[in-house]
């Protein structure tokens, strides 16, 4: 049976188009031997998986690619799998659709301990709590987080240009030049409005309507990741789909949870859990004071980036909300993003008061503030929106 699988894995890996290397390539450590990819529908999980078979291990056999909708699974275990890989001389399996597999924890674990010379990558569902529900991996999973296209990464593609990443505080530290540095090669804003539109989610690239694959894969983020893995009952998706239409359509937004319960006819408690799966499934962002946190009703709901601000097509969308999305999705990764109760925006690491203007403002701050309509810094404080897109 090896062999069938041997034979998609090589074709997968000889025909994977990737042509943006992901920078959490470098980022994780490959020698631990049980990892965990997490990462919203969409963003690419199988794409990396096999990127990395290709650059690794090009077409040798120690490296195995396994996709759990296969229907070898019906009627085998992982675990008697795993043992024929080994023995035959595989020594790494990359593993997908990881949630479909009844008992993939607990046999997780049980590969771990029975084969210390096999290393196990497997892509997990965003709203999967990985350690949380599955006390199996205490200990010995580590967990990685892959994102959407950044700015940067868009640019690079579009542009054909190859710049860098940098962290916040270089950025911080060195706004002026940094901007200046990319302007003289590329003007950001010329691909900054596309970028908020589609750029966010890789299939943008695929020879297909964005607009229909983006409802496709919100839909799929609804039935799969929401309705299967925290094993809902479908009559209540319809309740579901109304509770982020209406996000859709108001974002950003304090939660009135009472007029939210009203229109989708749910309790208070079932309204919010939906909208903490919603968040799970990485389309919705809850801002939060720094002193609370869920299961507290958050100080405002953004998207969870802006190309789903487009699903509602009836909406007509501001820069102001687009300015916004895009600033905190592009921090959050990597950052802890706060509400404030000063008249700033968000907080950022606990220390950085920013404000978000979707236009030059008219008068100087003593606040940082991201500057959506400019390509480089006029005023002291204030900084190119685009530039927090090179976070990542």
């Amino acid at each position: 049976m090896l062999a069938t699988f041997y034979q998609t894995h090589k074709y997968l890996v000889e025909h994977v188009n990737a042509p943006v290397r992901r920078n959490l390539m470098d980022e994780i450590n490959w020698s631990d031997r049980l990892i965990a990819m997490k990462g919203s529908r969409g963003v690419g999980k199988t794409t990396f998986l096999l990127q990395y078979a290709k650059e690794k291990f090009g077409q040798s056999n120690a490296c195995l690619y396994v996709n759990f909708n296969n229907l070898y699974f019906t009627d085998h275990s992982l675990l008697e799998f795993a043992d024929e890989f080994v023995k035959a001389g595989g020594r790494t399996l990359l593993l997908d659709q990881t949630f479909k597999y009844l008992n993939w924890s607990k046999e997780l674990r049980e590969c771990y301990l029975l084969y210390p010379n096999l290393h196990i990558i497997f892509s997990a569902s965003p709203v999967m709590r990985l350690t949380e529900e599955n006390p199996d991996l205490n200990g010995i999973v580590k967990m990685y987080n892959l994102r959407g296209f950044s700015f940067r990464e868009y640019i690079n593609l579009q542009a054909g240009t190859s710049f860098p990443s940098y962290t916040l505080e270089q950025i911080l530290a060195d706004y002026p030049t940094i901007a200046k540095r990319i302007c003289e090669k590329v003007h950001p804003l010329w691909y900054f409005q596309d970028y908020l539109h589609h750029g966010y989610y890789p299939f943008y690239l695929e020879n297909r309507n964005f607009s229909e694959n983006l409802l496709k894969t919100i839909n799929m983020m609804l039935e799969v990741d929401i309705l299967m893995i925290r094993m809902i009952d479908i009559p209540y998706l319809s309740k579901i789909k109304q509770l982020l239409h209406v996000l859709l359509v108001e974002s950003p937004c304090t939660l009135n949870v009472s007029s939210l319960a009203d229109h989708i006819e749910m309790s208070r408690a079932t309204t919010m859990n939906y909208i903490k799966y919603l968040k799970d499934a990485r389309l919705l962002n809850l801002l939060y004071s720094k002193d609370r946190s869920w299961p507290a009703k958050p100080n405002r709901v953004y998207l969870q980036n802006t190309n789903i601000a487009f699903a509602a097509g009836e909406r007509t969308i501001s820069q102001q909300t687009l300015a916004e999305t895009f600033f905190y999705n592009a921090l959050h990764g990597n950052h802890k993003i706060n509400a404030t109760e000063h008249t700033a925006m968000f907080l950022v690491d606990n220390k950085h008061y920013f404000d978000v203007t979707a236009n030059m403002p008219s008068r100087t701050s003593m606040r940082l503030t991201a500057v959506g309509n400019t390509e480089q810094t006029v005023q002291q404080n204030q900084i190119p929106l685009w530039l927090f897109g090179f976070l990542y």
